[in-house]
């Protein structure tokens, strides 16, 4: 049983079609590994064990009767930000939200059709309002990856990816505003695809920003990626055909930069010489690489973390839909919800205009190349402890949505692959960004990355955590 639940989800859901393993048996594994580990790493804000159980049930008649989709029979976590039928929804708040949240979410409907069990939702940072993954209302999640102190796993998912290394969940649904998921993908080692705005509905997801969220899953593989987009994708629908496809991409014909900007040049050294011997492994491998002015990417960190936008819109959601609740937010989102500007302000407007005009610019950030890359996280996961104090917990923030808000401020798509470990043995995530709508030319070159230096566990190991 063990092997089945560790292979590639590809494999695993071969193995479920030619009935050599059962759905049931591999949920029952699922949720065995969390009942062994889960109050140390603290994944779930929400988990049925019955539920679960009786839905691999009904999966594997689907499985019997070739009635389900490519992931039937997958266990997947969901994060506390999704509605999914028959279980609450807090997006991390200190109050259970209306029973209109707790229908499903247009993702989660897509994986139910398929026959996908839903074993859980994950902690949130409350209302995804963060990027650093404490939440002081139900408990911050355990980065797997230090054994003797509790580090942040990163955010706002906070919960999916250490579900992933539980391996309670082979998928693990987030969300991403600026940078949450690509920021705790990076931070547990994991991969996070930040798919580009609007390719995926974000109906049934309780909203940060209307300007700015996407919905989409964190794996434990490049790989398994590939096999949950082609699943998921409307385009699609066949991942082993879109997998085919891609394998076939002449990933070393494409054109990487490294831009000039700021976020490389203050990026933590160990984890830029990480970076940087990744890139030279793949250029031993026949992958060229080229230097571009990264400096719109500057600009845009810049006006997310100044203009106000997500914070805006966040504050009018819950003015309109849920009244009451800004004073019960922890002062570590509140305080800053509360200093956010009115959408009816002129801040707001400028900024609104100004994100216009820096994204009319993005086509000079890729007239020399295919791809850029970018750290995924600039710094090693602090210790939970040292931020209770407001103005570190504010820097750390800042210095974690630095590398990734731009991608989603100037309507890029992105992903984040484990390359290696820091000095402090924490994973060191590699960034690679391309253009609007060219999600599956992304996914192309990462599998490709992957093939060429390995998965995490085959480059750097396991986690000490779940021991």
């Amino acid at each position: 049983m063990t092997t089945y639940i560790d292979q590639p989800l590809a494999r695993v859901a071969e193995a479920l079609r030619r009935r050599d393993v059962s759905s049931l048996e591999l949920v029952k594994e699922a949720l065995s590994r969390h009942r062994r580990s889960g109050a140390s790493l603290g994944a779930y804000k929400y988990m049925d064990d019955e539920a679960a159980q009786s839905a691999a049930q009904l999966a594997d008649d689907r499985l019997a009767d070739s009635s389900g989709g490519p992931l039937c029979g997958i266990p997947v976590s969901v994060k506390d930000l999704y509605g999914v039928g028959g279980m609450p929804t807090f997006a991390g708040t200190a109050r259970r939200l209306p029973v209109a949240w707790e229908t499903d979410a247009w993702l989660v409907a897509r994986l139910r059709a398929q026959g996908a069990v839903f074993v859980g939702k994950t902690h949130t940072v409350e209302l995804a309002y963060g990027a650093v993954g404490i939440n002081p209302h139900w408990g911050t999640p355990r980065n797997p990856w230090d054994g003797d102190n509790a580090r942040i796993p990163g955010g706002s998912s906070c919960g999916a990816a250490v579900s992933l290394w539980e391996g309670s969940a082979l998928v693990a649904l987030g969300s991403d505003t600026g940078g949450s998921i690509r920021i705790p993908a990076s931070m547990t080692g994991t991969v996070g695809h930040k798919l580009t705005f609007d390719r995926w509905s974000v109906a049934g997801v309780v909203p940060l920003s209307t300007s700015l969220d996407t919905v989409g899953a964190l794996t434990r593989s490049v790989e398994d990626s590939v096999y949950v987009f082609g699943a998921v994708d409307p385009a699609w629908g066949d991942p082993e055909a879109l997998l085919r496809q891609l394998s076939t991409l002449a990933a070393a014909g494409l054109r990487i930069a490294v831009p000039k900007c700021d976020i490389w040049a203050e990026c933590q050294p160990d984890i830029a010489a990480v970076l940087h011997g990744a890139l030279d492994d793949l250029g031993t491998k026949g992958w060229g690489r080229l230097a571009v002015d990264g400096s719109l990417l500057d600009e845009a960190e810049h006006l997310y973390m100044t203009g106000g936008i997500a914070g805006a819109e966040c504050r009018a959601f819950l003015d309109r839909d849920l009244p009451g609740w800004l004073p019960l937010l922890h002062p570590t989102v509140g305080s800053r919800i509360e200093r956010a500007p009115a959408l009816d302000s002129e801040m707001y407007a400028a900024s609104v205009a100004e994100r216009q005009r820096l994204i009319g610019r993005v086509d000079t950030l890729f007239q020399e190349t295919d791809l850029l890359v970018l750290p995924a996280a600039m710094i090693t996961p602090p210790l939970v402890s040292e931020l209770d104090d407001l103005s570190l917990y504010g820097k750390t923030n800042a210095a974690a949505l630095r590398p990734t808000c731009p991608v989603n401020l100037l309507g890029l798509c992105a992903i984040t692959i484990p390359v290696g470990l820091d000095e402090a043995g924490m994973p060191v995530g590699l960034q690679l960004v391309a253009p609007a709508g060219r999600d599956e030319i992304l996914l192309g070159a990462a599998l490709s990355v992957e093939r060429a230096l390995g998965t995490s566990e085959q480059r750097f190991g396991r986690p000490p955590l779940p021991a």
